[in-house]
């Protein structure tokens, strides 16, 4: 037996591991800097988010993404979790982000996994430093750098939006971009001269909340902001390695035909999403499914597709584009 299969008292073995503490995550959430203002959402509010999800040129819209970024610092150090196959997979996909639209965008506007508050907050530091929230990597992980700009001009524009559908905000003006942000998004915009705003989830991570703070942040696809989530489609500690193998497979494959399903199903399915098979195997906790639910929020009436579905650290993910 290699020594990377040896097992540990818990049954894990040294890759399954590694893996383990490469993915985990820590959801930091930082000190909100100004109260929290409006009242609770009504469904009039939410229903008029979508209405206005449906308007503009659909010829400049930009699309929603919502995709996979992968366990700690992965693509920036030799981690071993993870083939090299896989890693160049998932690497190639990213890379592509930046060629989705004729158009560059004007920001990005990023919702990640790790990061959850108890209204929807934006960040607003005018050029937020890297949250390094993983921990036991490579020292020279803990030395990257992507200095991407904010946009006052978008922040505010996000607060507003969520505002007029009813939905309680907050801003922070120290926290930096966590790992579910400059990661992948590194690999995509290496060169970070795009300015990128960060808005947080809402604690208590209610996929329908979620799904109207997208049909609220949906008039920024018009303004020429690439609205992206930053999750996993998988994402239970124990089962990365291999061991969730088949539970990702199968949760994955209903994810992805939710995902392509016309719009008000897809809706519904993603609102019920626990009761898919294998739903709590694979997220014990769904924090980083929850990007998903505010990217299928924003698409409005265009259909979902599946630009990536590989595997990595030994369990299926995909990625899901909207427009």
């Amino acid at each position: 037996m290699s020594d990377e299969d040896s097992r540990d008292p818990q049954g894990l073995s040294r890759r399954g591991a590694l893996a383990t503490a490469a993915i985990a995550g820590v959801a930091v959430a930082g000190a909100t800097t100004l109260s929290t203002s409006g009242p609770a959402p009504t469904a009039a509010a939410q229903g008029a988010g979508a209405s206005r999800a449906t308007t503009g040129g659909a010829r400049t819209r930009m699309p929603v993404i919502n995709v996979p970024h992968g366990g700690g610092p992965w693509p920036f150090a030799e981690l071993g979790f993870s083939s090299r196959e896989e890693s160049d997979e998932l690497r190639r996909y990213l890379s592509g982000i930046s060629s989705l639209v004729a158009t560059r965008p004007t920001a990005l506007l990023v919702l990640s996994a790790h990061w959850e508050e108890s209204v929807p907050t934006i960040m607003t530091a005018a050029r937020p430093p890297l949250l390094f929230d993983y921990s036991g990597f490579p020292e020279e992980t803990y030395r990257l750098t992507w200095p991407a700009p904010n946009s006052p001009t978008v922040a505010s524009r996000a607060e507003s939006l969520l505002r007029t559908a009813g939905f309680r905000t907050a801003t922070n003006d120290s926290r930096g971009y966590d790992h579910g942000t400059f990661v992948p998004l590194k690999v995509a915009f290496p060169d970070a001269t795009m300015p990128v705003v960060q808005v947080s989830l809402k604690a208590g991570l209610d996929p329908e909340e979620h799904l109207a703070m997208g049909r609220a942040l949906a008039p920024l696809r018009d303004e020429g902001v690439l609205i992206v989530g930053s999750g996993m489609s998988y994402h239970n500690m124990r089962g990365f390695g291999g061991r969730g193998r088949a539970v990702a497979e199968a949760f994955d494959q209903w994810l992805r035909e939710a995902v392509q399903s016309e719009p008000a199903t897809r809706d519904r399915l993603l609102r019920e999403w626990s009761r898919a098979p294998n739903a709590r195997e694979a997220h014990p906790r769904e924090e980083h499914l929850i990007p998903l639910m505010v990217i299928a929020g924003a698409a409005g009436s265009d259909r979902g597709s599946v630009p990536y579905n590989g595997t990595f650290a030994g369990v299926r993910l995909s990625a899901h584009h909207f427009g």
